[in-house]
């Protein structure tokens, strides 16, 4: 079934994290209170900058995957103001 989203946070910084779930708006919370991912723990406050899907688990983390090696859409992204 596909219900998953690649999504990709930004803080204040610049700084991209690229994640998967099924649920966007939530998981940004968790992220911004501390309880998300070890990576974005501390790191200030994130914004939604880029999402894609619905997609099946398998290929919502390939997808993942590609955009983590995908240098020009990072630098596109970290030069995009929310």
């Amino acid at each position: 079934m596909k219900e998953f989203f690649v999504y990709v946070i930004k803080n204040q910084i610049n700084t991209l994290y690229t994640g998967v779930t099924k649920d966007i708006g939530r998981r940004i919370k968790l992220h911004n209170s501390g309880k998300g991912a070890k990576f974005t723990r501390g790191r200030g406050f994130w914004q939604l900058t880029y999402s894609e899907g619905p997609f099946e688990h398998g290929d919502a983390l390939r997808r993942e995957m590609e955009i983590k090696k995908d240098k020009t859409l990072k630098q596109r992204l970290k030069s995009y103001n929310n």
